[in-house]
């Protein structure tokens, strides 16, 4: 008891010592901005434009009613291509995320550097391949691409099919993103570009409908876009929206009972609390 008294004391005397006297406390830095597929052993980290990139080719898919092959022989090729970046230059006369060459007849050089347009390009050119969904990865994608080694595609077969999985909806709640929010939403931006990657608003589309509404939770524009989507796709949809929010100033995004916030990204989807939006079948951001 004696020797544990001792102990005490020295350590009382060494507390006083480290909070007796002024030091300087380092301010607080947020982490860079990033975003994550999956979570625990299985989780992929990603950069914000490669995040975004993978939402658009999987809301592309979405509006064409591909399925998850389709998505997933994408993603390996764009993988393999560009590191699914939308890059300026590449082999040749290459560019893009699929390096697709005007030469070739896939567009200009502008179009291509169209992260929409060239997944658009690629899946009208994968859907001729007979019976491509149950062709081996490697080889559906060089069917499209006639690349020097169609057999490096396979390669990232395995992380593809994870990043399908997650971005298309098959695991929900699957894609978070984190930075520090600024300034308010541009919520009619995204509407429009979310038009262009899924297609126009309406009853037999991906959206049915998007409207702003009026939201007391939201202080700093007080309104927060309802996207009704069609829910096979809605995920997809979801997935989108956080993959996309930097560039769109959206904070947070809520649907089925889940919520996304940016500050918070790193923690994945949560739980919500309290009322979770207009209908069961929308997703709300802001």
């Amino acid at each position: 008891m004696a020797v544990l008294g001792s102990a005490a004391v020295l350590l009382s005397s060494a507390g006083y010592a480290l909070f007796g006297r002024s030091r300087p406390v380092a301010p607080y830095v947020p982490p860079p901005p990033g975003c994550q597929a999956g979570a625990g052993v299985q989780a992929i980290p990603m950069a914000t434009d490669q995040a975004a990139i993978a939402a658009t080719i999987a809301g592309v898919a979405a509006r064409d009613r591909l399925g998850r092959q389709a998505v997933i022989i994408a993603f390996a090729t764009a993988l393999q291509e560009s590191q699914m970046q939308n890059l300026d230059y590449g082999d040749r006369d290459s560019v893009g995320v699929f390096q697709q060459r005007p030469s070739q007849g896939w567009g200009t050089t502008a179009e291509l550097e169209n992260p929409v347009y060239a997944t658009t390009k690629f899946f009208a050119a994968l859907v001729r391949v007979p019976r491509y969904a149950k062709l081996p990865i490697a080889q559906a994608a060089q069917d499209v691409q006639h690349s020097a080694d169609g057999s490096a595609y396979q390669q990232w077969a395995e992380v593809a099919t994870l990043l399908a999985g997650y971005f298309t909806g098959a695991t929900p709640a699957g894609v978070s993103c984190w930075f520090t929010p600024a300034g308010k939403a541009n919520l009619a931006a995204a509407e429009r570009e979310l038009a262009k990657t899924f297609g126009p608003q309406g009853r037999q589309g991906v959206m049915v409908a998007v409207t702003t509404v009026r939201s007391g939770k939201k202080e700093r524009d007080g309104s927060v876009a309802v996207v009704r989507v069609q829910r096979d796709a809605a995920w997809t949809v979801a997935s989108w929206l956080v993959a996309n929010a930097q560039d769109y100033g959206i904070s947070e995004v809520r649907y089925a009972g889940y919520e996304w916030t940016a500050a918070d990204g790193s923690m994945g989807w949560q739980r919500a609390s309290g009322a979770q939006g207009p209908a069961r079948a929308s997703i709300v951001a802001g």
